[in-house]
């Protein structure tokens, strides 16, 4: 039905002029809002993760026992670039191992979250069974004191709560744990 103000020239009612009007305020503020959201996400400043510096770490232990979860964020890394496939592995097997073998007595994990396939006389490939590790860092601590340091810890960062105040990073005694920016996350040895 036309309202018969509403030919031109002649005045608009009211009651429409506030609807046009209020229909117009609600478009400019959802236009508004997103415009705001849009600038928000485009220029988000990095995000800080924890993570651990591999030059500074010195397998304490802490990791395993300091975070928050129940089975710490922190797990073994293989830089298998860096890995010299040794038979004698000193992240894989204890010291002064009686013999080279599998047996419980032989390695250094205590979980058995390493493990080791054959390549080829003398060679092996080692890798890790991220469910398993712990983060106690016995198997990084080996490879760096009696190979080439192949094996490090980091903070998965998929695991992590992202706490404000990290527990591990507060006991860490070589301060190798800090806050770090996304594109960061990983320190990785392989590159």
């Amino acid at each position: 039905m036309k309202d018969k103000n509403d030919s031109i020239g002649n005045p608009i009612s009211r009651k429409k002029f506030l609807r046009v009007c209020g229909s117009a305020a609600a478009g400019v503020a959802v236009a508004a809002a997103s415009g705001v959201l849009l600038r928000r996400t485009l220029a988000t400043p990095p995000r800080y993760l924890w993570q651990i510096d591999p030059a500074k770490c010195t397998f304490c232990g802490r990791c395993e026992t300091s975070c928050v979860l129940p089975v710490s964020a922190v797990k073994c890394v293989h830089a298998n670039k860096v890995c010299g496939y040794c038979d004698l592995c000193g992240g894989y097997y204890r010291t002064n191992a009686k013999e080279l073998n599998t047996a419980a007595e032989n390695l250094r994990c205590p979980t058995g979250a390493i493990e080791r396939k054959f390549i080829e006389d003398p060679y092996f490939e080692y890798t890790i069974n991220e469910h398993l590790c712990n983060g106690c860092g016995k198997c990084a601590k080996g490879c760096n004191s009696f190979g080439n340091g192949s094996l490090y810890l980091q903070v998965k960062q998929e695991l992590c709560k992202c706490c404000n105040e990290c527990r591990i990073a507060n006991v860490c005694p070589s301060d190798a744990i800090a806050r770090v920016t996304h594109d960061k996350s990983y320190m990785l040895k392989d590159g």
